[in-house]
């Protein structure tokens, strides 16, 4: 039996029928994990301020747990798909999936009629849509959100081949490719050709609840990093980067934000450096939270080697303060160093230690960062820009 669709109405401004966008992602608020895709749903809230309206369409594969999305005017409906089990199974994914929504949706489209699908991540979302606009006639667009543009590096061998060639229809497919970055879409065109279509949205922040704060007394310096507990993200190197200035900041510690199954191994390396008393991992938190551990901190780093583009970074700028991220990530595109905000280089540890130095000891420094970071925010990387930019992405594809 199907279950009932709630259809999603806002004012329409222009007199006629509204602009119908069907969002289908595998990222989106639970009520458990408000954080979870959150990317994605705070532009929409915006992107209904332009009169455009949307459906969501969240999808999961049914070996994990069911979720539910909290009360909202843009709730998702979640669809759990058959799927097999890890990479193997991500190449055929997006086919189990269409599968399961297809009934859904015509029935969506026959009340309310859709002008456009905007699926996120090519697989397996672009290639639900690709089948969905081949049904219904009807356009998509599909958003690039990470470096693995092809789902070729987390998957390998032939299943990763079967992953890239179908990625590689998806985007020649789709009306335009939607990256979050010029480094995106540089891995989306080194698989395509130049001649692709391709658009670079920015994420945006909502500059008020990432709004400036209070910072600690300058004797008690807190250094806030945000990001799942993964190799990539470059914890260790922070952790070793604290670790090599302990002694000359004797208060400096560390609060590390996020989930994953390096924890363990990171609360070890502090004990073995000497600074498991600095250090704290919390898990994760509300976006409320992170808002607050970012107001109060003395500097927000991530030295993650492998960033499409990375929206705590714009968060932490937004509320004033000093960021470091590295070269060669999509963050370089927004930092320019020494003006808004620090770059090093991807694990090197002694470049990170010298920028906690030199920062640390430099008051005036942090502060005028901090001012020209939360500038650059509000002059075109807010929700309403974001917004913007996707809305007239959504006509332009859909004309």
């Amino acid at each position: 039996m199907r279950t009932p669709l709630v259809a999603i109405s806002y004012p329409d401004r222009a007199g006629g029928r509204q602009f119908h966008v069907l969002t289908l992602t595998p990222f989106y608020p639970t009520e458990d994990d408000e954080t979870n895709g959150c990317f994605v749903f705070e532009p929409l809230i915006c992107v209904a301020e332009l009169g455009v309206r949307s459906t969501v369409f969240a999808l999961q594969p049914f070996y994990r747990g069911r979720v539910q999305s909290p009360k909202s005017e843009l709730a998702a409906r979640w669809f759990r798909y058959f799927a097999f089990p890890g990479g193997f199974g991500l190449p055929t994914a997006g086919a189990f999936a269409f599968a399961r929504i297809v009934g859904q949706i015509r029935d969506l489209h026959r009340t309310h009629p859709v002008d456009l699908i905007h699926a996120h991540g090519a697989l397996p979302c672009g290639h639900a849509a690709m089948l969905l606009s081949e049904e219904l006639r009807v356009p998509f667009v599909v958003s690039v959100h990470g470096l693995d543009a092809y789902s070729d590096v987390q998957v390998s061998g032939r299943a990763g081949d079967w992953c890239r060639r179908i990625s590689r229809r998806v985007f020649s497919s789709s009306r335009r490719v939607v990256c979050i970055s010029e480094h995106v879409r540089e891995q989306v065109l080194s698989g395509l050709g130049r001649g692709a279509r391709t658009s670079v949205v920015y994420n945006g922040v909502d500059p008020e609840r990432f709004a400036p704060g209070e910072e600690l007394p300058s004797k008690a310096l807190t250094l806030v990093s945000v990001g799942n507990l993964i190799p990539i993200k470059g914890h260790e190197s922070l952790i070793r980067a604290v670790a090599a200035i302990s002694d000359e900041f004797p208060t400096l510690k560390l609060e590390i934000i996020g989930q994953g199954r390096e924890g363990p191994r990171l609360q070890a390396l502090a004990q073995q450096l000497g600074i498991a008393d600095r250090v704290f991992l919390f898990g994760r938190q509300s976006r409320q939270q992170v808002a607050e551990a970012m107001r109060r901190c003395t500097i927000f780093a991530l030295p993650s080697r492998f960033e499409g583009l990375g929206c705590v970074y714009l968060e932490a700028m937004a509320t004033a303060k000093p960021v470091i991220g590295c070269r060669g990530q999509g963050i370089a595109e927004i930092i320019q160093h020494g003006s808004n905000g620090f770059l090093v280089g991807a694990d090197n540890e002694r470049e990170l230690s010298l920028a906690l130095t030199v920062l640390l000891k430099d008051e005036n420094w942090r502060q005028n960062l901090g001012r020209a970071a939360r500038e650059t925010i509000l002059e075109g990387l807010t929700l309403e820009h974001q917004a913007e930019r996707l809305a007239r992405i959504y006509r332009e594809s859909a004309a």
